[in-house]
């Protein structure tokens, strides 16, 4: 590996992203806000650990998952400080239409919510997806197969929604939500692809991250480009690590916005620390996780003053 393809380690965030600030000495888990996040299902149990693993990891005081009940046991065993809730299943160990009730409830002490990793898809997460949209008066961080749910509603956009909403989709997942086919997806340059992004995060009233090589944050108005990042982090889980630490952030009382950016600068500067450790070809989402300290400890304010 040549020294001077990698990037230094000696790197700030640009001077217009959010900070972070200094915890005080007298602050509890209470003060850092409390993350639920629903996702998992018979086979990827990993989506919804690494997602809660990447939160605790990003500052979270709190972070539950909520898992159809055959892999509870699974997801709990991947970090003992994540507590895990099971809810009732289909025949496919996807979580059951009969969940929504509970979850609603698990939901209700949150600070934000983040949907989506390793669902799976069927009719009846299309139910809940689509119910928790619409109700859940939190934050809501939606990724994966749920934003797959969201766009079998043709109008998705125009369901109001009680709480701020951001998307975290790669292209393919941006062309469902356009009501496109994703198998086209070489026919739509990037540029138009981020032009529909910012159309389509003004309409919908919500904050989109369009993943990717300088991946595009928009809320319709404002839009930014991220810069760190690297190809070893084109591997699965990844974009499970991001989603948990924005819904971190956002738990934090970052804006969903400044969430965003942020989180999407720290996601990929953890990649970047993590491919000087072990180059692009071994990157994986758990080492993203493992290199998360370094880009957080270069975002916390000097003083609080």
């Amino acid at each position: 590996m040549e020294q001077s393809s990698e990037k230094s380690l000696d790197f700030e965030p640009p001077a217009d992203l959010p900070r972070l600030p200094r915890r005080q000495s007298d602050s509890s888990k209470y003060d850092y806000g409390r993350v639920v996040i629903v996702a998992g299902s018979r086979g990827m149990a990993g989506a919804a650990a690494l997602s809660a693993m990447a939160a605790l990891r990003s500052g979270a005081g709190l972070v539950e998952v909520i898992v159809p009940e055959s892999i509870q046991a699974t997801v709990a065993s991947f970090d003992p400080c994540v507590m895990t809730h099971g809810l009732p299943e289909d025949d496919e160990g996807r979580f059951a239409l009969s969940a929504l009730a509970q979850i609603h409830k698990r939901c209700t002490r949150a600070d934000v919510v983040a949907l989506g990793p390793g669902l799976g898809r069927s009719d009846g997460l299309i139910g809940i997806v689509h119910d928790l949209w619409k109700t859940l008066p939190m934050p809501v961080v939606v990724d994966a197969d749920a934003l797959w749910a969201l766009a079998q509603d043709s109008e998705w956009q125009k369901v109001e929604h009680a709480g701020p909403r951001v998307l975290t989709p790669h292209a393919g997942e941006l062309q469902y939500l356009l009501g496109d086919n994703p198998s086209r997806r070489l026919s739509h340059p990037r540029k138009d692809l981020e032009h529909a992004a910012t159309r389509l995060a003004e309409e919908a009233g919500v904050v989109i991250v369009l993943k990717g090589p300088a991946s595009l944050v928009t809320d319709g108005t404002a839009s930014t480009h991220n810069e760190t990042g690297n190809p070893g982090m084109a591997s699965a889980g990844t974009g499970d690590v991001l989603t948990g630490i924005i819904t971190a952030l956002v738990a934090q009382q970052l804006s969903i916005f400044d969430a965003a950016r942020l989180g999407t600068w720290i996601h990929g500067a953890a990649g970047d620390v993590a491919r000087i450790e072990c180059g692009e070809y071994s990157l994986t989402a758990s080492q993203v996780i493992n290199s998360l300290s370094i880009p957080f400890m270069r975002c916390v304010t000097i003083s609080n003053t």
